[in-house]
């Protein structure tokens, strides 16, 4: 079942909101409703890591730009060569 709901707010940011949807190809009402489902959902707890994992994190020391998928992606390039 819905029920209409009536907002108050300032022109500017409904503008906004109705132009980011059109982007989106939603209705604003569909992402106002998204966006209320999402702060209402139940926190979700974090998952627990193994004491292995725990023991290795910080281990290893990489640069800020390092690209992990690119780095994947040569290694097996290689492999599979």
């Amino acid at each position: 079942m819905t029920t209409k709901l009536t907002l108050t707010m300032e022109d500017g940011v409904i503008n906004s909101a109705k132009k980011y949807a059109r982007q989106k190809g939603k209705s604003l009402s569909d992402i106002v409703e998204n966006y209320l489902k999402s702060i209402a959902a139940p926190e979700e707890r974090p998952e627990m890591l193994s004491p292995k994992v725990t023991k290795l994190m910080g281990v290893i020391n990489l640069p800020e730009d390092f690209d992990y998928k690119k780095e994947l992606g040569n290694a097996l390039q290689k492999k599979y060569k």
